[in-house]
């Protein structure tokens, strides 16, 4: 979400004088009103490692989004989309939705979620596009890859966790971004497009800034859907093999310093 400009307190953008001093990607590529997939992400930051890896720059690539990282270390093809299909899908009702979709493929509920609206748009779009079903494009060879954790880049992946504190630290960032003016950031961007509108804290505040909830439940809301990704972003890392986990209060500096001695071409810290 700081590929998005304005978006820059619920975001934890790093500040202008952190940018001055050293070169940040993939920050301010886009307004809010404006969709960006996956793939427009992969192909624009593709391209910036590129460029650095031909200067031979260092890169540590700092994620939150599993799906993200994945996208420009490892082999991942995203079928095509069509906004106006998908705004079609996406006022229809899920359970004809569901229909369709296993008319062409009954073996559809082992690749996708059934129950999740937005999986299931995705399928239909993809199936009506490229008429290819979701257990096809489960048993092809680019699945297959995707799921070996083989990257077509040099690689150094370490991850920090900070356990049961975790929780703590989501309720005092929150805090400390309505501090800093969260609120008031919220308000000043206006319509959000349908990929800025789903960020975690702004979709929450937004009801709050609408009149429509108190802000303690608007807090309340921010806090559980931050704690919910946290936890789905966690179980999508520990997946992957090749990260190895440091617990955050030992993550000292020469063992990131040590860590980071391995890097090749490309290092990612989370």
């Amino acid at each position: 979400m700081q590929v998005y400009r304005g978006m820059d307190i619920g975001t934890a953008k790093p500040s202008a004088a952190l940018r001055g001093e050293i070169v940040h990607r993939m920050i301010d590529v886009v307004d809010p009103s404006q969709p960006y997939s996956v793939a427009e992400f992969q192909s624009e930051g593709r391209a910036a490692l590129a460029e650095l890896a031909a200067d031979g720059t260092p890169v540590i690539i700092v994620g939150g989004s599993g799906l993200h990282f994945r996208a420009l270390v490892d082999p991942l093809e995203f079928p095509p989309t069509d906004p106006e299909l998908r705004a079609e899908l996406e006022a229809s009702a899920t359970a004809s939705l569901v229909v369709e979709l296993l008319e062409s493929d009954p073996t559809a509920g082992a690749a996708v979620d059934l129950q999740n609206p937005r999986r299931v748009v995705r399928a239909v779009e993809i199936l009506r596009l490229t008429g290819s079903t979701p257990s096809e494009r489960q048993a092809s060879e680019e699945a297959r890859m995707v799921r070996a954790y083989t990257p077509d880049r040099a690689l150094t992946a370490i991850g920090f966790d900070p356990g049961e504190v975790l929780r703590a630290r989501i309720v005092e960032r929150f805090d400390a971004m309505v501090e800093l003016g969260l609120v008031e950031e919220v308000r000043s961007l206006g319509v959000l497009g349908p990929t800025a509108s789903r960020a975690v804290g702004y979709k929450e505040l937004a009801p709050f800034v609408a009149g429509e909830a108190t802000l303690q439940e608007a807090r309340t809301a921010a806090i559980a859907a931050t704690a919910s990704l946290a936890k789905r972003q966690r179980t999508f890392f520990r997946r992957d093999p090749r990260i190895a986990w440091l617990p955050w209060q030992d993550a000292a500096a020469a063992r990131i310093d040590a860590a980071l001695g391995a890097v090749e071409e490309l290092s990612w810290i989370s």
